[in-house]
C-alpha cells in the first residue's frame, strides 16, 4: 500500500475536506462543527495521509502567534494504525513549522488519549501544565521547542 502525504496552507478542496470530516466523525464520534471552526483559525495548516483518494490520517493546526503554533486535531483511521502514519504526519508538520519560522509547537491531550500523550512525548514534547476544563475533564498541555 502506498501512502502519500499532502500539506494544505488553507482549507483543502471539498473532496479532501469531506474525507477529513468523515474520518474525524468516526474517530471522535462527532464533527463538532469542524468546518466552521477550521475556517476561523489563523494560518490554518492541514496535513493528510492518503491512500489513493481516501484520507486515512490528518493533522490540523493553526498559528497562536508568529513564533508559536498550536497542533489542534489529528487522527488515523483505525484500519491503518500501528504503521507510523501519526508519527510521519507529526514529523512533516514539525519540519514545515521550522521551515516557516515557528519556534514552538503546543498541543493538548487528555489521559484517555494515552496513545497521543505517549506519541507526543516520544517526539520531544514536554508536559508544561494541566488544568480541568469546563466539564471537569483534566487537560494536559504539552510544548516542544523546534530549535535546540
Amino acid at each position: 500500500m502506498s501512502i502519500d502525504y499532502f500539506i494544505f496552507n488553507s482549507m483543502p478542496d471539498d473532496e479532501v475536506l469531506n474525507e477529513i470530516i468523515a474520518l474525524h466523525q468516526v474517530i471522535l464520534g462527532s464533527s463538532d462543527d469542524l468546518l466552521t471552526k477550521m475556517a476561523s483559525k489563523p494560518q490554518l495548516l492541514v496535513m493528510t495521509a492518503m491512500s489513493g483518494k481516501k484520507v486515512i490520517g490528518y493533522k490540523i493546526g493553526y498559528e497562536l502567534d508568529c513564533h508559536k503554533f498550536y497542533s489542534w486535531l489529528g487522527g488515523v483511521d483505525s484500519r491503518y494504525r500501528k504503521q507510523g502514519i501519526a508519527s510521519e504526519l507529526m514529523k512533516k508538520q514539525h519540519h514545515y513549522l521550522k521551515d516557516n519560522g515557528y519556534n514552538v509547537v503546543q498541543t493538548k491531550t487528555m489521559n484517555k488519549w494515552r496513545h497521543m500523550l505517549v506519541l507526543n512525548i516520544k517526539h520531544g514534547f514536554d508536559v508544561i501544565d494541566t488544568y480541568p476544563d469546563e466539564q471537569g475533564l483534566h487537560k494536559i498541555i504539552l510544548e516542544k521547542k523546534l530549535f535546540n
